[in-house]
């Protein structure tokens, strides 16, 4: 192509935006060792500088994303670094392809480009010749770097523009896919469950349970078990130790005096006014005009949230206390005077007055005063159990030393009882290992514990005697499915012949226009996805977990051709477009770093890595 060719004056604003973006707080980057380049793609070379610079400028706007910062170690973690490089890689492949086909930009029109960066120009709005090379080395560039990057950059986007641009999905495509979400199915079904079997169904001998076992064992398989041993003191272990004074249990009284004794308060709403006269005709609506209190607070550009007082005493509504508490629930009183100025006042609910003795509190407070005495007096043992497993000691010495309790569990992601239903044991028990030692943990009601991993059992099978139950239930369950699907069979043929479905004991229920995503109460899994495989008239009978549907298709309904498909329609053709697009141009670029072929200094990478540690 010519270099003088013209392209959007839009898209080089953004390029050089994003060039100059790129650019700004970076410094030249002082590296040690003599390496210039990390890599080569073709005739292409990937600078120290341009990687370190790629790299610096992806961390940061990772920070911003995150609102944290983020080191090199957490960045190469995620294969930020592989990815810069990537990119790099491609970009100068792309590079390498354009310098082949000659695409390039002239040198006039790079001089008025460049004329044109704000960045560039001075107080008066013209080129500033000693910014731009001042910017230039705060950027760790001179002139011929910034420019010849400037025309690499503008060539690739030309070239990638070229490759995506007029890229389009046959209609049909995105036609198929709205005709498929928008199609509907109109059905008739019903539903047998085991209150229709007759005889009804007897209880499996253990001569069927051994059977089914024998033939669906895999079925029945324990999880990967940890057999713990652990120490644990809880503070109602503790609780019998605690004394409290009747000194105490007074002083905590005071102290929560709100919770025991309080006035009569109300919910109430507030709608204030800028004067006297504006409230004035506002009551004179509410009494004459049969204007509701709503209708006057949407009026002022408000919601009932925004003038929702919540509960309120007498002393603190001040001098409308009065009127206000004299109201009936509903009652709209005022206007009366407020904070704000003139207000109407509604009463929304009356809260009683609230008066517990200290004799009726007593129970309560001691119980709290006591649960808090108690997390102290096992916070005060923690340390010296710590030191003791520290030392040597094992739980079981522990255990019969001190006021911890010894036990067992054999422990599943699933096990929810007992110290399993901590979330804190749970943590635990999932991370530890044989080859750690026992130390005093925390639990979120103020206990404490410690573990020993003694064995780690693989899944295994079950032995019979340990899943009877299961085996039981699962053995009902195929014989309730296997009776009912036999029965749904033998209603076939008099549905298919015309009997209606409620003269055969069904309660029929009629679906019309369901889609694909519709969830039919009471239907099996996958339900809709076995009617839409069916054609008119057909029948099926489908079985769930313990029911069985006979269904029949009514009608297939095609998708609607309304504002709602043709939007649906815009949308997918754009997204389709668009992936075909990327498709293409990933296509492509993976093919110039193949043709081009890549040298990428890993030594070289690895020194400028340092620098970011």
């Amino acid at each position: 192509m010519a270099k003088g060719m013209s392209f959007s004056k839009t898209a080089v604003w953004v390029l050089l935006g994003l060039l100059i973006l790129g650019l700004a707080g970076f410094g030249a980057v002082d590296l040690s060792g003599n390496a210039r380049l990390i890599g080569t793609v073709g005739e292409k070379t990937i600078t120290v500088d341009r990687y370190f610079r790629e790299m610096q400028q992806e961390m940061r706007a990772i920070s911003q994303q995150t609102g944290q910062s983020v080191t090199f170690a957490q960045a190469q973690q995620i294969g930020l670094d592989r990815a810069v490089i990537q990119r790099l890689v491609r970009d100068r492949a792309l590079d390498h392809e354009t310098s082949q086909m000659g695409l390039s930009i002239g040198d006039e029109i790079l001089r008025e480009r460049i004329l044109e960066i704000p960045g560039f120009q001075g107080i008066d709005g013209s080129f500033d010749r000693e910014g731009y090379a001042q910017t230039l080395r705060q950027a760790g560039l001179n002139e011929k770097e910034f420019e010849e990057t400037l025309r690499e950059d503008t060539a690739r986007t030309l070239l990638q523009d070229a490759i995506l641009g007029g890229v389009e999905m046959p209609q049909t495509f995105a036609r198929t896919l709205v005709n498929y979400v928008g199609e509907t199915r109109s059905f008739t079904w019903g539903l047998l469950d085991e209150t229709m079997m007759d005889p009804p169904l007897s209880a499996p001998s253990q001569a069927d349970l051994q059977a089914y076992f024998d033939a669906n064992g895999d079925d029945f398989t324990l999880p990967e078990t940890k057999q713990l041993t652990y120490v644990v003191l809880s503070p109602d272990d503790l609780i019998d130790q605690v004394d409290l004074t009747q000194e105490e249990l007074r002083r905590e009284f005071d102290t929560r005096i709100d919770q025991f004794q309080q006035p009569e308060r109300r919910l109430v709403e507030r709608l204030v006014f800028s004067d006297q006269e504006t409230a004035n005709q506002a009551a004179a609506n509410l009494e004459v005009d049969g204007t509701t209190f709503e209708a006057l607070v949407q009026e002022r550009g408000l919601n009932l949230s925004d003038i929702d007082l919540g509960d309120m005493g007498q002393q603190e509504l001040g001098a409308a206390g009065l009127d206000v508490f004299s109201a009936q629930v509903g009652d709209v009183v005022g206007p009366l005077p407020s904070d704000l100025g003139p207000a109407l006042f509604r009463v929304n609910a009356v809260l009683p007055a609230l008066y517990v003795t200290f004799e009726e509190a007593e129970p309560q407070l001691r119980d709290i005063l006591a649960a808090d005495r108690a997390v102290r007096l096992v916070e005060a043992q923690a340390e010296d159990f710590d030191d003791r497993l520290a030392g040597g000691a094992t739980l079981e010495q522990l255990a019969e030393e001190t006021d911890m309790t010894l036990g067992q569990i054999d422990w599943t992601p699933q096990s929810s009882d007992g110290l399993a239903a901590y979330g804190d044991f749970r943590e635990a028990a999932a991370g530890v290992s044989l080859n750690d030692f026992p130390k005093i943990r925390q639990l979120e009601d103020g206990g404490i514990f410690a573990m020993r991993l003694d064995e780690e059992l693989p899944p295994r099978p079950a032995p019979f005697e340990a899943v009877t139950d299961d085996i039981a239930a699962a053995v009902r369950t195929q014989q309730i499915l296997t009776r009912l699907t036999a029965q749904a069979e033998e209603l076939l043929p008099q549905i298919q012949a015309g009997t209606d479905m409620t003269e055969l004991g069904l309660d029929a229920v009629v679906e019309e226009g369901q889609n694909r995503s519709a969830f039919v109460n009471g239907t099996p899994t996958a339900f809709m996805a076995s009617v839409f495989e069916m054609a008119p008239g057909d029948l099926r009978v489908l079985p769930g977990d313990d029911t069985v549907v006979i269904v029949r298709l009514d009608g297939i309904e095609a998708a609607e051709q309304n504002a709602e498909s043709a939007a649906l329609l815009d949308s997918l053709a754009t997204q389709q477009n668009a992936a075909l697009a990327q498709a293409l141009f990933t296509v492509y670029a993976n093919d110039t770093i193949l043709r081009a072929g890549q040298e990428i200094d890993q030594r070289a990478v690895q020194a400028v890595n340092v620098n970011f540690q």
